[in-house]
């Protein structure tokens, strides 16, 4: 994953389909309740974040396609600190160990 952070949102290209993705969310984002409009749409009084996916060429290893995909996180009336700490929540339930 390259991350790119900033104030109200981050993007990042993982290595991963759409429905590994798809299954990792709930969890990722805490069981919040989610809409999908325009990528995945979560609101609530005076404060909403929104993920929205673009695929990107696959990253070859060997003779091995893997599917990439460009995620996009952006967030409205959240403190910065809510922010960090959606985002960490986030990637560790996309962090993949390896060895």
């Amino acid at each position: 994953m390259k991350p790119t952070e900033s104030a109200t949102g981050a993007t990042y290209e993982m290595t991963l389909t759409r429905g590994d993705f798809l299954r990792l969310l709930p969890s990722a984002v805490g069981h919040e309740p989610y809409a999908e409009a325009d990528g995945f749409l979560h609101q609530e009084p005076g404060r909403q974040w929104r993920i929205r996916l673009a695929p990107l060429p696959p990253l070859h290893l060997g003779p091995f396609p893997m599917e990439r995909l460009r995620v996009d996180l952006s967030f409205e009336g959240y403190a910065p600190a809510d922010i960090q700490q959606f985002l960490a929540r986030f990637m560790a339930h996309f962090q993949r160990g390896g060895g």
